[in-house]
């Protein structure tokens, strides 16, 4: 579900910066194949250089939010995969761990009923790959 939405978000920041990309460089263009009814009044000038630092602006933001979103994607599926390997290992009582993921670190927190249990959480954590490392703040009950 969170993984759709996020998806959803990377392509409504990459249609943005697609129009609004376009729209610059149209204005930057001058808007040749525009037609203008010779009764309306002449538009103003058009900065051309304020134009392209402003289409400039907004592709280097909507980059960002692009990369914020991967970044989101990556984590939430990080966070799904170590859950999965925790529900499906015996030893662990999956629903009693909470798995955080900021980028590839992974923070264990919850209670678990041993140390051995303890040791297979972490374990199932730092062998998914994409890991770069885990925080293990479990309490053993």
């Amino acid at each position: 579900m969170i993984r759709a939405f996020l998806k959803l978000v990377l392509l409504v920041v990459i249609l943005a910066a697609a129009a609004a990309f376009f729209l610059g460089y149209r204005i930057a263009d001058g808007g040749d194949d525009i037609d203008v009814v010779a009764a309306e009044p002449a538009a103003p000038a058009v900065n051309t250089q304020k134009a392209r630092e402003a289409g400039a602006k907004v592709g280097e933001t909507v980059a960002v939010g692009a990369a914020q979103a991967q970044d989101a994607l990556t984590d939430g599926a990080l966070t799904a995969k170590i859950k999965s390997k925790m529900a499906l290992d015996d030893t662990v009582k999956a629903l009693s761990i909470d798995v955080d993921t900021d980028s590839g670190v992974v923070t264990l927190s919850g209670t678990v009923h041993s140390q051995a249990e303890r040791a297979k959480a972490v374990q199932l954590a730092k062998e998914t790959a994409g890991v770069t490392s885990v925080v293990d703040r479990l309490v053993v009950r």
